[in-house]
């Protein structure tokens, strides 16, 4: 295999490393594409082959780790917002397309749970090195030796910071993960909440709506600060705006979830035009949160159009 070839076949589970780290699919992307090039410029220098996705992983997390301390902050979302932050400077979690994961099933699985969505926004809660001693050492399966060497660190140091990240993770997650809702439920099932779901938005049936959700469901729309919590305080903002409107969703897959490209009629134009892409966490057969990205532009990644031509 040439060293073009060889580098480029890690790009896909490179790009879902930088992701997690970075919180930002378009962070990820540059991130990556400058790994590569560094990998390449320094090629006649590397010769150990058989090493090459720990050296391409050492150059990925070091290249994540400037950009963070660069940035300065953490991606939020809306139900995680710093208290007092400015929201001129508020920067936000982004989604992720399935289609940029690992080709073996038995990998893509082990993807999906650590790139849901919240784990991605626990991990902001660490500082960069944490981030990266977690990530390699629990998802990644590398031996703290390994992590100390890849960061210049000591094993002493991987495992402090180890142990200091998975406290924090673990008291921001939710007891269980989509992959094991998923699992419990069975595809018909889930098929069905995803239907129902979606028949409720488009037919503008409120009651079918909260129907659907836990007592505490909450309801968030990134970039806009204000979220929502609750039947009654998800009841009054869906009649106060949302449901006046006529919509069409589109299922899809983001972050290993349920997910819909959103789309409102645009009388104008008379097309229903891109919205906004739902992520949807489920709760047995309820929905217990729904993070609601108001930036169609992401859409073509998704594999979904900006624009919907009336219903027949």
């Amino acid at each position: 295999m040439t060293f073009e070839r060889l580098v480029e076949s890690y790009r896909d589970e490179l790009t879902a490393h930088c992701y997690r780290m970075l919180g930002s699919f378009h962070d990820a992307e540059d991130a990556v594409q400058e790994t590569l090039v560094r990998a390449w410029r320094s090629r006649e220098r590397y010769e150990d082959r058989g090493a090459a996705r720990a050296w391409l992983y050492k150059i990925a997390t070091n290249r994540c780790l400037t950009m963070i301390e660069r940035r300065g902050r953490r991606r939020e979302l809306p139900t995680d917002l710093t208290p007092g932050a400015p929201l001129v400077d508020t920067a936000w979690l982004e989604p992720y397309p399935d289609s940029v994961m690992e080709s073996d099933p038995a990998q893509r699985v082990l993807a999906r749970e650590y790139l849901e969505l919240a784990f991605i926004a626990s991990l902001q809660h660490l500082s960069g090195r944490q981030r990266a001693v977690l990530l390699l050492r629990e998802v990644l399966g590398y031996h703290a030796a390994e992590v100390a060497d890849l960061l210049d660190t000591s094993v002493a140091a991987v495992n402090s910071a180890l142990q200091r990240a998975r406290r924090v993770v673990d008291a921001l997650l939710p007891g269980t993960t989509q992959q094991a809702e998923f699992a419990a439920l069975g595809d018909d099932k889930l098929r069905e909440v995803a239907r129902r779901y979606a028949s409720a938005w488009q037919a503008g049936d409120v009651d079918a709506i909260l129907a659907m959700l836990t007592d505490d469901a909450r309801y968030s729309m990134p970039p806009l600060a204000q979220w929502y919590e609750g039947r009654d305080g998800i009841r009054q903002f869906l009649l106060d705006g949302p449901l006046s409107l006529r919509w069409r969703f589109v299922p899809t897959v983001a972050n290993g979830q349920v997910a819909f490209g959103t789309y409102r009629w645009d009388p104008d134009r008379s097309v229903f035009a891109a919205a906004a892409l739902d992520l949807v966490a489920v709760r047995g057969t309820c929905i217990a949160e729904v993070v609601s990205f108001l930036t169609p532009a992401v859409f073509p990644r998704f594999g979904l159009q900006l624009d919907l031509p009336e219903l027949t």
